[in-house]
């Protein structure tokens, strides 16, 4: 790759570092989708500057993505977002005077609405399901409890600090995606449970990680792959739901949330969604909800 363009990807993945604070993962995701659409430049076209990357090349690639079927119309999306986005902050920094992304039209998806976990399963899993008395037994259910209860993404339980908690203030601070920090509501009962893990740690874990809230019994923070077996073991024993992921408990907060009455602006706010089309996705099972309603109540439905 010629250094000019590798400047320019550096440059690009340091702003979205430092200045978006954008999450390793996410910049990790960048950087894979401007690396194989560069490469593919390199191998067909050999361009020695930004400038010179023109609509037909990025045609040139996204045809080339198209033909694989590994890649869906949701992959081929993130990828023209990244190199939109890549070609947008260099207009800013006036590396270039025209993006070759402007006539450059994303694929249309097939919407699909969220899964989620009916109300009677989510009863079953903390009234009757048996977590473990052991401390990975007390820490599995509370992975459960925090991911229903709040609504929070993975990212988001496993950086929870002890400091997060406010128990005079019955709520817990999350730092979600761009670092931004919300204030999320808890009852007494999730509370509770927080003091008597956090306690139960110190007597029992007196070596373990006391920045951190959720440990193992070793002490040490969770990771991502953890966390993932945790929530597929105990929601296969109360749901077929296809996928059995932290994220789907997070669609379940929010579609119980709606299906409750809750006004979708504070749904937002709890999930911490940067705009109200992407909690809109809620509204569905409300809506079915009052069908069922106006089928059994209205006299000629």
């Amino acid at each position: 790759m010629p250094q000019s363009i590798t400047l320019s990807l550096q440059g690009f993945l340091d702003y979205l570092k430092f200045q978006k604070r954008y999450s390793q993962h996410t910049i990790v995701a960048y950087q894979n989708d401007l690396d194989t659409f560069f490469e593919y430049l390199q191998e067909f076209f050999q361009p020695h500057q930004l400038a010179e990357i023109k609509p037909l090349m990025v045609r040139s690639w996204l045809a080339s993505l198209k033909s694989e079927e590994s890649n869906s119309s949701k992959t081929i999306n993130r990828k023209i977002s990244a190199l939109k986005t890549f070609f947008k902050f260099h207009l800013r920094t006036g590396l270039i005077e025209a993006s070759p992304m402007a006539t450059i039209v994303s694929p249309k998806l097939s919407k699909r609405l969220p899964q989620f976990i009916d109300k009677r399963d989510t009863e079953t899993l903390f009234s009757h399901v048996e977590f473990g008395q052991d401390w990975n037994g007390r820490t599995e259910r509370l992975i459960m409890e925090l991911l229903y209860h709040t609504g929070m993404r993975l990212a988001e339980l496993i950086g929870i600090k002890e400091a997060q908690v406010d128990g005079y203030g019955s709520a817990i601070k999350v730092l979600g995606k761009g670092s931004k920090e919300r204030i999320i509501p808890m009852n007494t009962a999730l509370l509770k449970e927080i003091k008597d893990y956090t306690d139960e740690k110190a007597a029992k874990l007196p070596e373990a990680d006391r920045v951190f809230l959720l440990v193992k019994d070793n002490g040490k923070k969770l990771y991502p792959k953890y966390v993932y077996n945790v929530v597929k073991k105990y929601l296969s024993q109360v749901t077929t739901i296809e996928k059995k992921s932290p994220h789907i408990l997070r669609h379940t907060f929010a579609t119980h949330l709606a299906n409750n009455g809750a006004d979708l602006n504070a749904i937002k706010e709890l999930l911490g969604h940067s705009s109200l089309a992407a909690t809109q996705i809620y509204t569905h099972n409300s809506i079915d909800k009052l069908k069922d309603v106006y089928k059994k109540a209205h006299p000629k439905a």
